[in-house]
């Protein structure tokens, strides 16, 4: 391991439990790897956080969890940011770069409930809290009754909003259960069969500015290759289908079982209702990510995706021209 000068390096991150939390992770991994360094950590509120009580679909757009953070890496205010991945746009500014992908954390997706049984279990119309279009799709194409409710707020206000009656259940990632420490009851792990996780989910970007040769030294030792490859791939799927469209999309990639060479990637494309999905799936090299992810877009779009994802984007055009009460 090279020599690294007796330094400080100042991190940005959200201000969110779970955000704070992940930065100590990273922090912890650095000054593993580095121990002379000495680290630090500034807070930024981001848009995302403002308005955390809309919908997503309603104000997504770029860099609605990442825009101000990366406006202070730019000014020179920090010199890495730590985000969720799933939050980074898939087009990034050429002066930034993603300098490390630590090992992920669980991808999978669980439900919640407060009356302790799964989802099918349920009574008839459910009401089943999310704020994610992906997850909203998937839970109607398992229970075609339910009523999906926005649910917003960082992860402790929508466990407390699962305990009330205005909810049946909801829909939380496993990856902030788990890097928060939080026993919380479990009703039911999805399977990647029954909900596909978005793009990158459960792993997190170590970013800095493209030209800092030295900060990128020094995050080079917390990189994970598995994980920077299977969240490559998924998000080049996404990007194969038109960039980060606010529309239900999933994808998971993991090394093939007993080829480590191999990655494999499965990829979901469904329609508001849950009721038409599009699923593909395939092997490629796991040097070659992006191409893996390409190659199953293409697939996607040919198989009916394309379709799907024009329904969305007339909603979406049509709902922008109503006028706002």
């Amino acid at each position: 391991m090279a020599h690294v000068p007796k330094m400080t390096l100042v991190l940005g991150t959200r201000p969110s439990a779970l955000a704070r939390r992940q930065t100590e992770w990273v922090a912890q991994l650095l000054q593993a790897a580095w121990p002379e360094l000495t680290l630090v950590t500034r807070v930024y509120i981001t848009r995302g956080d403002r308005e955390a009580q809309r919908p997503l679909p309603e104000i997504g757009g770029k860099g609605l969890f990442t825009a101000e953070i990366e406006a202070a890496l730019r000014a020179g205010e920090i010199d890495a940011a730590v985000h969720s991945l799933k939050d980074l746009p898939i087009a990034m500014a050429e002066d930034l770069v993603v300098g490390a992908v630590p090992e992920r954390a669980p991808a999978y997706d669980v439900f919640i409930s407060r009356h302790q049984v799964g989802l099918q279990a349920l009574p008839p119309a459910p009401r089943i809290g999310t704020s994610s279009l992906r997850r909203a799709a998937q839970l109607r194409a398992l229970r075609p009754d339910a009523e999906v409710i926005n649910l917003r707020g960082n992860l402790d206000t929508r466990l407390r909003k699962a305990a009330t009656p205005d909810y049946d259940g909801v829909v939380i990632a496993a990856a902030g259960l788990v890097r928060l420490g939080l026993e919380v009851p479990i009703t039911h792990p999805f399977s990647y069969d029954e909900m596909l996780p978005a793009p990158a989910q459960g792993a997190l970007a170590v970013q800095c500015r493209a030209d800092d040769p030295a900060i990128l030294d020094l995050l080079y030792p917390i990189h994970h290759f598995p994980t920077w490859a299977a969240v490559t791939a998924e998000r080049a799927f996404l990007s194969g289908l038109g960039g980060g469209c606010a529309a239900p999309v999933a994808a998971y990639a993991t090394p093939h079982a007993t080829d480590a060479t191999v990655l494999w990637l499965r990829g979901m494309v469904a329609s508001l209702d849950g009721q038409r999905i599009v699923r593909v799936s395939g092997e490629g090299d796991i040097h070659r990510p992006q191409e893996l992810g390409q190659r199953l877009a293409e697939e996607a779009l040919a198989r009916g995706a394309a379709e799907l994802l024009a329904e969305r984007d007339h909603l979406a055009a049509r709902k922008e021209r109503e006028p706002r009460s």
